[in-house]
């Protein structure tokens, strides 16, 4: 028994598959499996579609918009109930959850991989591809395959015991407590991906203690494969952040400060390769893991990786270490943002280098943040308030010598375009170089 609960235990999702079919006799029987959960009154108004046709597959991962493991699973299982009945307490959608729940753990002991997805897009397009009846609901989708020899077979970390579990009375640390508007109740239907209003997206409300713990669970969300935590219309505006950095010497010091899921570090190291001391600080451990293993599926070099961790937004490098300070997109994100720099004049040697990044608040990107995003769910890379432009350059001013200044927009097949003069102040993207003197 010991050794059937440890196997269980070593399950994982798998983004990566390596697109080799699975006998149907075999997908029956991990369904089959499925059907031994527990059903709400045993009625078992539970459904699964399986498709394993390419061509539905590709149509599926167009709808979902962000599954490309869709393509390369043996088959997709869509998990369906019949709406009308018994939905007190979501009994229906607890039964079906139970049912994939006992999937996975067979195709996993069966020696398959798996993965359940909650994002699948439209359901109402799924239901006139799959010719779904509106009586029945389409609620996820449960991929199964062969892992590619390459994917990462990692489980991403799991919280202890004593923290989700308290016995006779609530109990949780209050770091795992995100915060929320006060309100006297949370109506489970007023909240969506798109519209929450009880989100809170200011980083001083959250604390550095919730800050670490959010970001260092849910940057899990999309495993540390090639190519992912990026946004198509971010890239040309990231890239030319990098290549303004200044050339580095072999055993010089780049600092990258909250890389979160490693898209920077590796541009970074890809730049510079391995010769060059970069060291990441984060504020949570399981960051760290995550970006090592990301730059090993993106092939780059892990020799003079630094992984440093931060308490309480102060950094553990000692003064005067460090030849460049990389702050992309960061100081919108910390509750503490003039404090961060503080600590970053401190570990810059003299004349060492900060480049600054950051999402400006008195532009168009700041409007549809005050009209839009701020009004949606928290980003799985933690809250962002965008900062003013201004604020940011006095900030600098206070502490550092500016060089430079600029305005970055993203362009559409242009590229990037970058904005001097006082319309820099306006950008969506406000960035900055300083020197310490």
């Amino acid at each position: 028994m010991d050794a059937v609960l440890a196997r269980m235990a070593e399950r994982h999702s798998c983004r990566a598959f390596d697109g080799n079919a699975i006998d149907p006799d075999e997908v029956d029987a991990i369904i089959q499996d499925g059907l031994a959960a527990p059903s709400s009154c045993n009625q078992q108004n539970w459904h699964f579609v399986v498709i394993g046709d390419p061509a539905l597959k590709r149509r599926a991962a167009a709808i979902a918009g962000g599954n490309p493991h869709f393509l390369d699973c043996a088959v997709i299982i869509y998990l369906c109930f019949q709406k009308g009945w018994t939905h007190d307490k979501f009994s229906i959608v607890q039964s079906v959850a139970g049912a994939c729940d006992h999937m996975i753990l067979s195709a996993h002991l069966r020696g398959y991989e798996s993965i359940w997805n909650a994002g699948i897009g439209d359901t109402a397009e799924i239901a006139r591809m799959l010719g779904i009846p509106p009586i029945i609901e389409v609620q996820g989708a449960l991929c199964l395959g062969y892992a590619k020899p390459d994917a990462p077979a990692i489980k991403p970390p799991r919280r202890a015991l004593e923290s989700v579990r308290s016995w006779n009375c609530f109990a949780r640390p209050a770091s795992s407590i995100y915060p929320v508007q006060p309100c006297s109740r949370y109506p489970y239907f007023a909240i969506s991906n798109a519209r929450n209003p009880f989100a809170v997206w200011d980083p001083k409300v959250w604390g550095w203690e919730r800050l670490a713990d959010f970001r260092g669970y849910s940057v899990w969300n999309k495993s540390p494969l090639a190519g992912v935590h990026r946004r198509a219309d971010d890239g040309p505006s990231m890239e030319a952040e990098v290549a303004d950095l200044p050339a580095l010497a072999p055993g010089q010091h780049l600092l990258e400060l909250m890389p979160w899921g490693g898209t920077y570090s590796v541009m970074l190291r890809r730049r510079y390769g391995p010769e060059v001391h970069l060291h990441l600080a984060e504020l949570s451990p399981h960051n760290h893991t995550f970006i090592m293993e990301r730059l090993r599926q993106e092939g780059s070099a892990v020799a003079n990786l630094h992984c440093e961790l931060m308490s309480e937004g102060r950094l553990p490098c000692a003064d005067g270490t460090i030849d460049v300070a990389f702050l992309p997109r960061v100081l919108e994100q910390v509750p503490e943002p003039w404090r961060l720099l503080d600590e970053v004049a401190r570990v810059l040697r003299s004349g060492g280098l900060v480049l600054v990044s950051a999402r400006n608040l008195w532009s168009w990107h700041g409007y549809a943040y005050v009209r839009v995003r701020s009004r949606a769910q928290v980003r799985n890379a933690g809250p962002v308030r965008p900062l003013p432009a201004v604020a940011v350059r006095r900030a600098l001013q206070r502490r550092f010598q500016l060089t430079q200044e600029f305005g970055l927009v993203n362009a559409g097949k242009a590229g990037v375009r970058r904005i001097d003069g006082v319309a820099r102040y306006v950008a969506p993207l406000f960035v900055a170089h300083a020197i310490k003197t």
